[in-house]
């Protein structure tokens, strides 16, 4: 694919997981599903098995962001060892682009996990199982988990 055509692809791949974060929400089920709709190679299965992720896994806060968890997983759907080779070895390369993944996703935002996230975008780390906290965290991010869902995606995009 051209340089050109990719960065095409991978702008409005952006745009779609942009948006897709802002209506319904689950950062990683965003990132696959405009992964699978732009590129392919990611089941509904995949999507659904996500759902526990976000928020740090299990809305906890203290894992790794969603949007980066989606993005580890979408690589993993293109690039990852199938279970009839695990004893080919583990498969170094898809270990490799999930670490770049992971370094540029430290360096546009300051960390890895849900809750360094939310002290980037908020100031403070939020409970999300408080209906309370969690709208006004929802209002205190403003687009700033959107745009990281868009980011990975881009860059997944990008990667594959």
């Amino acid at each position: 694919m051209k340089a050109e055509d990719k960065a095409l692809l991978s702008g409005q791949a952006y745009e779609k997981a942009f948006g897709c974060e802002l209506e319904f929400g689950c950062c990683p089920q965003c990132v696959l599903a405009t992964v699978q709709e732009y590129i392919g190679g990611v089941s509904d299965e995949t999507i659904k098995a996500s759902h526990g992720l976000s928020g740090g896994g299990g809305l906890s806060g203290a894992g790794t962001c969603g949007a980066l968890s989606g993005g580890l997983v979408a690589l993993s759907c293109k690039r990852g060892r199938e279970r009839q080779d695990f004893h080919k070895g583990k498969r170094i390369g898809n270990f490799r682009l999930g670490q770049q993944l992971v370094d540029r996703f430290r360096e546009e935002f300051g960390g890895t996990t849900c809750q360094e996230l939310q002290v980037q975008f908020t100031g403070k780390t939020w409970n999300f199982w408080d209906a309370d906290e969690y709208a006004a965290f929802d209002k205190a991010r403003e687009h700033k988990c959107a745009r990281a869902t868009a980011m990975v995606t881009r860059w997944v995009v990008e990667m594959l």
